[in-house]
């Protein structure tokens, strides 16, 4: 069960449909929670708005990505979808508000429903609880584009992933019961995730979702999410989402530099940011070609990504040296856009490991 709450915009694009949706996780993703102890979980409905944490660089990004939208003609919609209580949606909304971010709508679940009716699992599952109201939600709300943002604390990757394939009519029916069955998620969620999907299916399938973010907080070794395909990109930090977001195109230059200036006032220094940027070249979510021009924005704004030997070069023979690496890039295939997951295989080794 949830509590779900809409907001009346503040300006946009224009009417008509809109053009790209985000969709936010709250804890972990936007919020830095702990609650990693019983005495961690308890305080959290007692902290004041002033005292929840956002991580380096969200405010930053959020906002960045809606500038950028307007600016194209697009009309941004978010969404924030979280497991934790409505007892504290007041405080998040102040949060919220103190962070100067716009939004449309935010989900909680009502966890003490479940408390009250006894329904001890579904306080604890919540791959059937996300999974439905992200269908949900594009069913009752905008059909577009959308971007999605998680973290590896517990199951985004696995929730967001069956919602891009259910969308794009790679997934349904039998095998998605299945999956969800195995996946620990109860008969009366699944039959309402059955019973939404099936809807979303009768208006034709929509490879919609662009890219899912899943913010490291846990530090998992990025590896690990392969199985899910480069759909999914596995970030350390919000500069690296940020970058990905700007070779799509969703992200602009601003908005990038903005990110990266975000960071670098939390003591990140250039060096910092530049080993971000290469270690998303060397895991292939992101191209030399992005890179480069990136360094190139960054440096025009007064950032300075250079590494040390680049520095010692000189600026011709790193024109050159950038020239080369773009030349190179040219030259390999590019990794595909999607590719096919193997939903047996990836859902056993998931279950295998978050029992383990």
């Amino acid at each position: 069960m949830s509590s779900r709450e809409s907001r009346p915009r503040a300006g946009g694009a224009g009417e008509g449909e809109p053009s790209i949706v985000f969709r936010w996780d709250l804890d972990k993703t936007y919020l830095r929670t702990e609650f990693e102890s019983l005495r961690k979980l308890v305080l959290i409905p007692f902290e004041a708005a002033t005292e929840k944490v956002h991580l380096p660089g969200v405010p930053q990004l959020m906002g960045g990505l809606r500038r950028a939208a307007l600016a194209r003609g697009d009309r941004p919609f978010v969404f924030f979808l979280s497991a934790s209580p409505p007892q504290i949606g007041a405080e998040i909304r102040k949060k919220l508000a103190l962070d100067g971010i716009e939004y449309d709508g935010i989900v909680f679940k009502d966890q003490l429903r479940n408390l009250v009716r006894g329904r001890f699992r579904s306080m604890r599952e919540q791959v059937g609880y996300k999974l439905g109201e992200l269908l949900r939600g594009r069913r009752d709300g905008p059909r577009a584009r959308e971007v999605l943002f998680g973290d590896d604390w517990e199951s985004d990757p696995v929730i967001y992933s069956l919602y891009a394939d259910v969308l794009a009519g790679r997934l349904g029916g039998d095998r998605l019961g299945s999956l969800l069955d195995r996946l620990g998620v109860e008969r009366d969620a699944i039959r309402r995730v059955d019973g939404i999907a099936r809807e979303l299916a009768g208006d034709g399938p929509a490879d919609d979702v662009v890219r899912i973010y899943i913010n490291l907080e846990r530090r998992t070794p990025p590896g690990r999410f392969k199985p899910f395909g480069p759909r999914l990109v596995p970030a350390f930090n919000y500069f690296q989402t940020a970058l990905s977001l700007y070779e799509v195109g969703v992200l602009d230059a601003v908005g990038l530099g903005e990110v990266a200036r975000a960071l670098h006032e939390r003591g990140w220094s250039g060096e910092r940011l530049r080993n971000s940027l290469d270690d998303l070249v060397r895991r292939r979510h992101l191209s030399p070609g992005t890179a480069d021009r990136a360094i190139l924005v960054l440096h025009r704004d007064g950032q300075d990504l250079q590494s040390a030997s680049e520095r010692t070069l000189g600026a011709r023979a790193v024109s050159a040296m950038l020239r080369l690496r773009r030349r190179m890039a040219r030259s390999q295939p590019a990794p595909p856009e999607t590719e096919p997951v193997d939903w047996e295989a990836l859902v056993d080794h998931w279950v295998a490991h978050r029992s383990g």
